[in-house]
């Protein structure tokens, strides 16, 4: 089967790249591209990928929460599946905060809603576990049925100190969630 990876950021592409470089003997052919950070980069990725049986959007997650009073399967670098996403605070043509995007979930992971937003988002305001970025309502309203969303958590909101995204995800590993992908895809 031939999957393409889509990854918001190059540390997500290099983090996916070297999960699959420690995987022996893959049963599928990858493919990983970078789609860049937002709703439009995502848009155009999509119309661009070559041929694939699936597409699989996969990066970081900001989760709303306090890791420590959290379970263990939600903390730092877990990954969870992406199954409700919905769209804050866009005003503009295609994607105007439109009813919320569901999908049936793929594996025996959490999986939980996604908050889509281009602006700042009150994180005081939101629900324990939404999961915050600047992609996935794209990505699900232009997927095909087969495609899916895997997010790997990297922090949690609303923050309590101020934090170094990239320092902070420096140790984070995409290997558990890639391993899951091609033994049960």
């Amino acid at each position: 089967m031939k999957i393409i990876i889509l990854t918001p950021m190059e540390i997500e592409q290099e983090k996916v790249q070297y999960a699959l470089s420690r995987i022996p003997d893959l049963k599928h052919n990858y493919e990983v591209i970078v789609s860049g950070i937002g709703r439009e980069s995502t848009a155009k990725a999509l119309m661009h990928l070559p041929l694939h049986d699936v597409c699989i959007l996969m990066g970081f997650a900001a989760l709303v929460g306090k890791e420590k009073d959290l379970p263990l399967h939600l903390g730092l670098g877990k990954p969870i599946e992406i199954t409700n996403s919905s769209l804050y605070g866009y005003e503009g043509a295609l994607f105007e905060n439109g009813k919320a995007i569901l999908s049936e979930p793929k594996f025996n992971i959490p999986y939980l809603s996604s908050l889509t937003s281009d602006k700042f988002v009150r994180t005081t305001d939101l629900a324990e576990l939404t999961v915050v970025n600047m992609e996935d309502y794209t990505f699900m309203f232009l997927k095909k049925p087969q495609d899916f969303i895997i997010r790997i958590i990297s922090d949690f909101l609303p923050h309590e100190k101020e934090i170094d995204f990239f320092e902070e995800v420096k140790t984070i590993d995409f290997f558990e969630a890639i391993q899951l992908v091609d033994l049960h895809l």
